[in-house]
């Protein structure tokens, strides 16, 4: 997908958020070897290096667009790569720490992807993951009815992307049966306070829209676009309008774990 790091941090205070509430369930540890899997622009991944200072990380994102901008943090401490997650999970180094910020939703199947997260963890090492839910956010919920309906699904040949964000207790179950105690799994509302209709088309257009406008062109990008603005028109009356978010935060450790500090 074509990401655009300026539309992204268009909403920059947002998106903090949620990444602050994660980074604050972290033990820390001496020497943390941790990885960030989806590092995006990288900024949070120098923001957990400045908290975590004896701690090496590295960050990975399959966009090179998102890489560019990450150059300018590296260090003898932070390091970034373009990979995508199904590689890194395939990939035999283990860590004391797993983090990924609103990433992994873009990864499918997570039945089979969260216990192989869990394999990555070194003993004593941690779990830390954040992540839309998508299917009870409005604009979702929105999108996913448009790209039902005529003429837009013959224009997508019936493609759309079903969110494989699973619920509280299945990622509890399987963080229990991989042997992850200290669980901590909570969902909670980051409103957006949006002043127009255009604020809240944005917010989404940078994210979620993204993989069914690469699949149209010309005109019929064009009236996805118009109609999906018209929808969330009638959906959202009220100006300003709050956006009710909705975020998973998903927290355990692999074993024993030894604090510091």
């Amino acid at each position: 997908m074509a990401w655009n790091p300026e539309l992204y941090d268009r909403f920059k205070d947002v998106r903090y958020q949620p990444f602050y509430d994660l980074a604050n369930l972290i033990v820390r540890t001496e020497n943390m070897k941790a990885i960030d899997l989806g590092c995006g622009t990288g900024e949070q991944t120098n923001i957990l290096s400045q908290k975590f200072e004896n701690a090496d990380f590295v960050g990975v994102d399959s966009s090179a667009e998102m890489l560019e901008k990450s150059k300018r943090f590296e260090n003898d401490r932070l390091h970034f790569r373009q990979s995508t997650i199904e590689q890194e999970v395939a990939l035999p180094t283990r860590y004391d720490l797993v983090f990924s910020n609103a990433a992994l939703q873009w990864v499918d199947e997570h039945e089979v992807l969260f216990p192989q997260l869990m394999a990555l963890l070194d003993t004593g090492g941690q779990l830390a993951i954040q992540m839309p839910v998508q299917k009870e956010n409005i604009l979702n919920q929105i999108l996913a009815e448009l790209v039902a309906e005529e003429p837009y699904a013959s224009y997508l040949d019936n493609w759309s992307r079903d969110s494989p964000v699973l619920s509280m207790d299945d990622y509890a179950q399987l963080l229990f049966d991989h042997g992850l105690s200290n669980i901590q799994i909570f969902q909670k509302v980051y409103p957006i306070i949006a002043e127009n209709h255009d604020a809240l088309y944005n917010f989404i257009s940078g994210t979620s829209l993204i993989p069914y406008l690469d699949r149209l062109q010309g005109d019929e990008k064009q009236a996805l676009v118009n109609e999906f603005k018209a929808q969330i028109a009638k959906r959202f009356t009220k100006l300003p309008a709050i956006y009710a978010f909705k975020r998973i935060l998903i927290y355990g450790r692999k074993g024993e774990l030894v604090a510091s500090g």
